[in-house]
């Protein structure tokens, strides 16, 4: 990452986090009395190859005792109703701003991913990963939706898994690695507001 993206990520975080800390405060006072604790999802991605980190996110599914993997048809039960509404306004993800704030993240680039599909395609995500992990970025705009259709259809954890990682994990690379080629500030701001837009669509024409 050069000193001019993580420069501009870490000016927005911190404009942002002290923009929303109000309305994020009584959302967790809600969430706490509403859906109990815990409040957040914590949970362990990849920045580079070896390189783990801790991925923060509003919790959106009931608790289980073990829980891994790419979250297919065979979890969709255990999504909440405010949880649901929470992923598709992408609330949920608001937490990681302080991802991006520490350096783990960027706002722009591929969504971080699970350890264990770095270890399989290693060669993959050895270039992928070569961008900073990301909020938003190409392939959470043209692939997300056409991802979560394809895991929706899988009714168990090998069905979800090897569906990820024969169709997604691909066509999500291709286009992280498309974005790396062409990465600069302007289409970084470009991405952004074309993800902010997408959520205020959703948050107004979708039930």
């Amino acid at each position: 990452m050069t000193w001019q993206k993580r420069l501009f990520d870490l000016t927005i975080a911190l404009l942002l986090a002290a923009a929303l800390l109000p309305p994020f405060a009584v959302l967790l006072i809600f969430l706490l009395l509403k859906e109990g604790r815990p409040i957040f999802y914590v949970a362990e991605r990849m920045k580079a190859p070896g390189v783990p980190f801790h991925l923060w996110k509003l919790r959106t599914m009931t608790v289980v005792r073990e829980d891994s993997g790419v979250s297919g048809g065979d979890k969709a039960a255990r999504i909440t109703p405010v949880g649901r509404f929470l992923r598709r306004a992408r609330l949920d993800e608001i937490p990681q701003l302080w991802n991006v704030i520490r350096g783990d993240m960027s706002f722009v680039g591929p969504r971080p991913p699970l350890r264990l599909y770095v270890e399989r395609f290693p060669a993959l995500y050895a270039e992928v990963l070569k961008s900073r992990p990301g909020i938003t970025g190409l392939a959470t705009l043209h692939f997300h939706a056409h991802e979560e259709w394809l895991l929706r259809q899988c009714r168990d954890a090998a069905e979800t898994d090897a569906v990820y990682a024969r169709r997604c994990v691909p066509q999500k690379a291709a286009l992280d690695l498309m974005y790396q080629r062409s990465q600069s500030l302007c289409f970084d701001l470009r991405l952004i507001a074309q993800t902010g837009f997408g959520v205020l669509l959703k948050r107004l024409f979708k039930k």
